[in-house]
């Protein structure tokens, strides 16, 4: 399938700017790995998908492959296909310092994919994280998620970081009673109170990192990474309006890995990291085995991984302050019950586009009895889990 759209590029000369038209074609969709095995005992992950253009909804998954890492020990470790995209080893193993990996893919057209060997080193660990009230570059007042590490055999120096961050929300609007449709036969517009027990009032959504972020003491006189900054959060920013938890990741990586995630990061302009064939194209460290010029995008890396998770509440660092504003800001309106045009309330509230959280007494024929605010607003579910998390302390 070709497909081309239009690059206008301005040139200034002799003070007049001229349209430059370039119309690229031929997309080309290269098979993406992410392919990280670490010292952690667990099930191993690997993560298969096609690079898709701009107007795609997102990744392709690669489903129904043939996945192997094996190790300069002798052992083959198979993955298994759980949908989306990932496998996951069938067994449990961790990286073993002194021990080579290759990576092995067969995809389900037959077409072979390997890796070239990687050589696995114990790296150091997180020393600490914290958080801290500042004011960055730009001016912005907020919270910063700082990290340490320091490695006394200066053998660790690269490092690349990822992070989950988990958070109470608390709906604003959420009210004890709700109204449905009123379930009785040919009972029209009519709705009903009910005991709220369906929407819910504190959740704990998890977002989790789409940066590249990565620092390197190659440079320093030690390798020692101080207080460097992983997020920013911005004071206005709704997820640390009560609890903040966040776990940080720390990858310890080889120069080719880095250098390779240096160059991805410089490169991409999307929020999927491997997502689409960048200009100049990026190659990793696993080759089409059957065809040298075919393009694949990804890399397979052994890393040390550590990580460390942090709790702060808002009050913490701003004690009687007002709080963010939540995500949307939960006006309520009051719609009639009907109209000429038929029912109005009671499909607002079957659609769930609407919650009651109170009532009003109109002033007009344009306004009904009940107050209605937005879902988001007086039912937290829609941003996340209402189950309070494993991890999760006061």
């Amino acid at each position: 399938m070709k497909k081309g759209f239009l690059v206008i590029i301005g040139i200034l000369c002799y003070g007049c700017i001229e349209p430059f038209e370039a119309t690229f074609v031929d997309f080309e969709s290269a098979l993406v790995i992410e392919a990280t095995i670490t010292n952690e005992f667990k099930q191993q992950q690997v993560v298969l998908s096609r690079t898709y253009e701009f107007e795609a909804d997102g990744p392709i998954a690669e489903s129904n492959a043939s996945v192997s890492v094996n190790d300069s020990s002798g052992n083959t470790f198979q993955f298994q296909d759980m949908g989306n995209g990932v496998y996951l080893s069938q067994q449990a193993f961790s990286a073993q310092a002194g021990t080579t990996y290759e990576l092995f893919i067969t995809t389900q057209d037959g077409r072979n994919y390997g890796s070239n060997s990687v050589p696995f080193s114990l790296g150091t660990s997180i020393d600490g994280i914290s958080a801290e009230r500042i004011t960055n570059d730009d001016g912005v007042d907020g919270m910063a998620i700082l990290v340490n590490s320091f490695d006394p055999t200066g053998n660790s120096n690269n490092y690349r970081y990822e992070y989950s961050e988990t958070y109470r929300v608390i709906a604003p609007s959420w009210f004890p009673v709700a109204l449905i449709g009123d379930p009785e036969p040919d009972s029209g517009c009519n709705v009903v109170p009910v005991n709220n027990d369906f929407l819910e009032r504190v959740c704990y959504p998890t977002d989790f990192s789409n940066d590249i972020i990565l620092t390197s003491t190659e440079d320093l006189a030690e390798d020692r990474v101080s207080n460097f900054m992983v997020r920013f959060v911005s004071r206005d920013n709704y997820i640390i309006s009560h609890r903040y938890s966040i776990l940080v990741r720390q990858f310890v990586q080889s120069n080719e890995a880095f250098t390779f995630y240096e160059r991805l990061n410089e490169l991409s302009s999307s929020e999927s990291l491997f997502s689409q064939i960048q200009p100049g194209f990026l190659q990793g460290n696993v080759l089409s085995l059957e065809n040298q010029d075919e393009k694949v995008l990804g890399f397979f890396d052994v890393s040390t991984v550590s990580e460390q998770r942090i709790f702060f509440n808002y009050d913490d660092f701003y004690p009687g302050e007002p709080l963010p504003p939540y995500v949307e800001s939960c006006r309520p309106s009051t719609p009639v019950i009907a109209n000429m045009g038929g029912c109005v309330l009671r499909p607002l509230l079957e659609s769930g586009q609407g919650v009651y959280t109170g009532d009003h007494e109109p002033t007009s024929a344009n306004e009904g009895p009940y107050l209605i605010v937005s879902r988001v607003c007086g039912d937290c579910s829609v941003l996340g889990t209402s189950e309070l998390p494993d991890f999760w302390v006061e």
